[in-house]
């Protein structure tokens, strides 16, 4: 198993030669960078687990750079643990509202940033492993890590299509899906087919699911939804 990647930021070489050590002791990789700009550039390439941020950067405020990564898409799922001198309770709800996992303040024991540390990503993880079973009129489940169909608590044996026409259904509830749309999610340009086919497979699939396929909802003249 690869090891999770830290990402520290702070001006403090002293600071920064700390984190990174006590990190790597507790089996983190890590990556050190004195400015804001450093980071950005870093991010260009590689994503990491988690940012250790100093809230006073000499290139950009950190209340600054964690609201940006978080209003961008590509890294609003990386979490953020604002490292300050700053105790006040104003700029600890500041970082908090700008985005922030969690806050610690300078001077800190490295121990109990290590447990922090450790904490967000065991939130986090928790959060991903949830959001891979989607849910749908507390009878259908489909569980998107084990590749699974759940309809009152019975598993349901689907095929591959069949699996990744309900994961597509459902990953947007009440979005109306063509069948071509279905059919390109399907094969893209492997296989020729007609759209004819999506339907046969609804058909199946509606069976398999017994009372659940009620949720698969036919919208004439284009396509389909998941709906409750």
């Amino acid at each position: 198993m690869s090891k999770a990647l830290i990402a520290v930021v702070d001006d403090e070489l002293d600071i920064l030669n700390l984190v990174a050590i006590n990190l790597e002791k507790a089996g983190f990789e890590t990556e050190k960078f004195e400015l804001a700009d450093e980071l950005h550039k870093f991010l260009n390439s590689r994503i990491p687990d988690l940012i250790v941020l100093d809230l006073m950067l000499p290139d950009a405020d950190g209340f600054d750079v964690c609201r940006d990564l978080k209003k961008n898409e590509k890294f609003t799922n990386i979490p953020i643990i604002m490292l300050t001198a700053k105790g006040d309770e104003t700029d600890r709800v500041l970082g908090l509202e700008f985005g922030a996992d969690d806050y610690v303040v300078k001077p800190f024991s490295p121990r109990e940033l290590v447990a922090r540390i450790k904490a967000v990503l065991r939130r986090g993880k928790v959060k991903e492993e949830a959001k891979q079973i989607i849910e749908i009129g507390k009878m259908l489940k489909i569980d998107l890590l084990k590749i699974k169909v759940m309809v009152n608590e019975r598993r349901v044996e689907t095929t591959p299509t069949e699996f990744k026409i309900v994961k597509l259904l459902s990953s947007r509830i009440g979005w109306v899906y063509s069948r071509n749309q279905i059919l390109d999610h399907l094969w893209g340009n492997d296989k020729i087919v007609v759209d004819r086919t999506i339907d046969v497979h609804i058909r199946n699939l509606r069976e398999k699911l017994g009372e659940a396929g009620k949720f698969i909802k036919n919208v004439r003249g284009i396509g389909y939804k998941m709906e409750e």
